[in-house]
């Protein structure tokens, strides 16, 4: 049986499956039952001085009959008292001792910190979580993203939070930056332990057509809030890659944004992120995904011959390179498998209005027609393909050397004619 175990900064859990800090990790009563669905671990929802939150707080998007497959949320940290909040992690911690137990955390002074930490730790964290992403209500206040936004500051909450902190630290990123890296790395000049990412993105749902006001609505008001759910899970990955692969860094991930299954927390953790954290698929369906998460993960792994976690955290990095590193010279062109085509045509419309004219209505019969000379393998036909595996992209042995457009710029080296020039 292939060992799920994982270290994250420091912090060990049974597997890789932690709660985000979010609504599902809000009470000791929700996170036991999470322990006993088999989570390895849990952020508990943020900690700091307790706020009134509104209603409504929830929006949605539904795509294709699929609840929730974006999601908004205008709500903020804890609004029950420190008190409850830490005897709850403490009751938790004594019954469930081999679970990672993590206090996401968010308070403004240097003695706010040292205070809330203390607490933190004589109530059995095994790690603390500092929140610097949520991106509404909270950065009003000088806390959250507004921290998030500026390494200088990140950097220096993060090294009072050392400083005063004997369990690991991990430092929860914003995506809500032009670039994650200058972020990440003065979290690490800071002394964190980990980084987790990404928080939510700060958005605006909708609107309501007939009254005119955004979603979610609070009377005849509402306001910006955070983004999140299977939706901005390639927003999460690259941000999660674009650390691991940056030489200057070198502290662990905890991944976050849009996991729904074990597939998409492999994708993280491929990615380069020891543990994943999830809120969204959780809240829409319940503890129990994580038996799913953990039996498929497994099955993989052992498809794979992977003993432990380790042997594949960060096993894509090397595939991931900048665009002017990609073999401009590699060259693929759609085939379409005329046995299981349905003749819809949907290729045809989309290859015509939306890329590069080179499939055809068929003369005789209604199997479209592939102009190789002119495809050039965009894949778009693929895509809208409602046939699994019927169109497949397959490489074009052409003559060209392989070379990148870094080394036709550099070295001249030649490149293969353009296609689909007409």
């Amino acid at each position: 049986m292939p060992d799920l175990t994982i270290n994250c900064g420091g912090i060990s859990s049974p597997n890789p499956f932690w709660l985000a800090s979010a609504p599902p990790a809000n009470s000791g009563e929700q996170v036991q039952r999470a322990f006993d669905h088999g989570w390895g671990g849990a952020v508990w929802k943020t900690l700091g001085q307790p706020i009134q939150n509104v209603s409504s707080r929830f929006g949605a998007i539904d795509w294709q009959g699929r609840s929730g497959v974006g999601f908004n949320n205008i709500e903020l940290i804890t609004d029950r008292s420190l008190d409850v909040n830490f005897r709850e992690i403490y009751e938790t911690k004594r019954k469930y001792p081999k679970h990672a137990l993590i206090a996401s955390l968010m308070v403004e002074t240097r003695e706010e910190w040292k205070e809330i930490i203390k607490r933190a730790e004589d109530a059995g964290a095994d790690g603390l979580e500092l929140n610097f992403g949520c991106p509404h209500g909270m950065c009003e206040r000088g806390m959250g993203s507004a921290v998030g936004q500026e390494p200088a500051v990140n950097e220096r909450i993060t090294s009072w939070a050392k400083e005063f902190a004997n369990v690991p630290v991990l430092v929860k990123l914003t995506p809500n930056v032009g670039d994650i890296v200058p972020h990440g790395l003065a979290a690490q000049r800071g002394g964190a332990d980990g980084v987790s990412l990404i928080n939510t993105i700060k958005s605006i749902i909708g609107v309501d057509i007939d009254t005119f006001v955004p979603k979610p609505m609070v009377g005849n008001r509402s306001s910006n809030g955070g983004y999140c759910g299977a939706a901005v899970r390639p927003i999460a990955l690259h941000m999660v890659a674009a650390l691991a692969r940056d030489r200057q860094f070198n502290i662990p991930i905890s991944g976050i944004g849009g996991i729904t299954n074990w597939r998409d927390a492999t994708e993280f953790m491929l990615l380069g992120s020891s543990s994943v954290q999830v809120c969204t698929e959780v809240m829409l369906k319940g503890y129990r995904i994580v038996e799913d998460m953990i039996e498929g993960m497994e099955g993989w792994m052992r498809d794979h011959d992977f003993q432990t976690t380790d042997q594949f955290i960060g096993k894509s990095i090397p595939h991931y390179a900048d665009w002017g590193d990609l073999d401009i010279n590699f060259e693929t062109v759609a085939k379409i498998n005329a046995e299981t085509c349905i003749g819809c045509q949907v290729c045809v419309v989309a290859c015509h209005d939306g890329a590069h004219q080179c499939i055809h209505p068929a003369e005789v019969g209604r199997i479209p027609v592939v102009d190789e000379s002119e495809c050039v393998g965009c894949n778009l036909c693929q895509i809208v393909c409602p046939v699994e595996g019927c169109i497949t992209m397959e490489e074009v042995e052409n003559g060209f050397a392989p070379t990148t457009w870094n080394e036709h710029l550099n070295e001249g080296k030649p490149v293969r004619p353009k296609k689909g020039a007409h």
